[in-house]
């Protein structure tokens, strides 16, 4: 086994590497803290939490798999249900097993008469985020039968609901807040079909899906579906591995996914180039009293990607044939639509962004496609949350599977007062 070593002053220690498939090896620095010392990381930039075999990226080259297949052959040959299950079960499934699945999570997706209840007791104007992460997390009292986290057929059907159902729930809070009759799940039609209606049919009257705004909203599932130990993933497993059972794991990644850093970025994409398109001002010179001001600009610039997000290519060529085959019913978009298309030129081609490796992410135009289809700018999360449940559940799945996982516990290196003496109030 291949050995690192680590000399601090006069302590030197020997530690083991763990060779990865792809990427970068780990140095094993567990037994530091037996000796007196810790790792300090903020942001855990370059700690790595476990071993995982579900997603790669390599930011620098524009790569992004689920278990070895790259993003952009998935969305152009799968859909996001067969995507869940190649997440879950680490391959693609056979015929047979894609129509049980997906025939398994159609006949969850209804949900009861209390439960469409409990959502109707939030106010209307409740963030959909919060509406969304009560919901999931109060399933775990309607299903109490599926919480046993040591019983596989329990989590498997815990796994089941929460696929289901937060389809569900998203087309319930989605509806709430437009002040609509809420719609039952049909389960003839597909999941992203079915979720459309929910979302936007009209009570009594028949409805059809726009097909291409089904496959693109598929596709956005798709590539939302997982992304290794992103913020909120981390929180799922941290939740899980003090064997907080999945409903409660999933709504604490809801709960981490709603921060404007995260999943909330979207939003701000959008709420930005709305900004820019009525600011008086040429995107150009936007862009330039933002380089003036040190402002950032939302959608441009990621984490991880030092290239393109591999994840905003597929969503971009989405919004291309929004705009080619749906113009005319999109005209009163296509402002918005330059404003973001030009931008994306001064990012790819400005020095000042190349240099800094700030190219559109994925949210630069997901938001564009959401608000195309019909969803308002608070609802753009929930549907990243949607794509993003068959992520959580692998992962989580994966960690209990880990005979390494351990309840999570960060160390810190203390910096504040040594010991003082009390002083009494009256002597302050």
């Amino acid at each position: 086994m291949a050995q690192a070593r680590l000399d601090v002053d006069d302590d030197k220690f020997t530690l083991p590497v763990v060779k990865a498939t792809a990427g970068p090896d780990g140095i094993v620095v567990s037994s530091l803290r037996n000796d007196g010392w810790v790792t300090l990381d903020p942001g855990f930039l370059t700690t790595a939490q476990c071993e995982s075999k579900i997603t790669f990226i390599d930011g620098n080259n524009s790569i992004l798999r689920y278990h070895g297949y790259p993003i952009e052959q998935l969305c152009e040959h799968s859909n996001f249900l067969e995507v869940a299950w190649l997440l879950r079960h680490g391959e693609l499934p056979s015929q047979r097993e894609y129509q049980a699945f997906r025939s398994t999570i159609l006949r969850h997706t209804m949900v009861g008469e209390e439960f469409r209840g409990l959502i109707g007791s939030f106010p209307r104007n409740a963030h959909p985020m919060s509406v969304l992460a009560s919901a999931v997390n109060a399933l775990a009292s309607f299903y109490p039968d599926t919480c046993d986290i040591t019983d596989g057929d329990q989590l498997d059907e815990a796994a089941s609901i929460i696929m289901a159902k937060v389809r569900t729930i998203v087309s319930l809070i989605h509806r709430r807040r437009r002040d609509e009759p809420l719609l039952y799940p049909d389960v003839t039609r597909g999941y992203v079909d079915d979720f459309l209606r929910m979302s936007f049919a009209v009570p009594y009257q028949h409805y059809e899906s726009d097909p291409l705004f089904v496959d693109a909203l598929d596709k956005l599932l798709i590539i939302h579906a997982d992304h290794e130990q992103n913020c909120s993933t981390s929180v799922v497993r941290i939740a899980g591995s003090a064997h907080a059972n999945l409903y409660s794991a999933v709504a604490a990644g809801i709960n981490a996914l709603s921060g404007p850093l995260h999943g909330g970025a979207n939003e701000a994409v959008l709420r930005q180039l709305e900004e820019i398109l009525h600011s008086g001002q040429s995107v150009a010179e936007f862009v330039e009293a933002a380089k003036a001001s040190g402002r950032r600009i939302s959608g441009l610039g990621h984490r991880v990607y030092k290239s393109y997000d591999p994840r905003a290519a597929v969503a971009k060529s989405y919004l291309k044939r929004l705009l080619s085959e749906r113009g005319e019913a999109l005209a009163g978009e296509r402002a918005l639509f330059d404003v973001a298309l030009e931008l994306e030129d001064i990012a790819l081609t400005d020095p000042y962004f190349v240099d800094r490796h700030l190219y559109p992410n994925v949210d630069f135009y997901t938001g564009l496609i959401y608000r195309a289809i019909g969803f308002d700018p608070a609802m753009f999360t929930t549907l990243f949350a949607l794509g993003r449940i068959p992520g959580w559940i692998a992962q989580y799945r994966e960690m209990l599977a880990d005979p390494n996982t351990r309840i999570g516990r960060p160390r810190q290196v203390y910096t504040g007062e040594t010991e003082r003496d009390y002083v009494p109030i009256a002597e302050r």
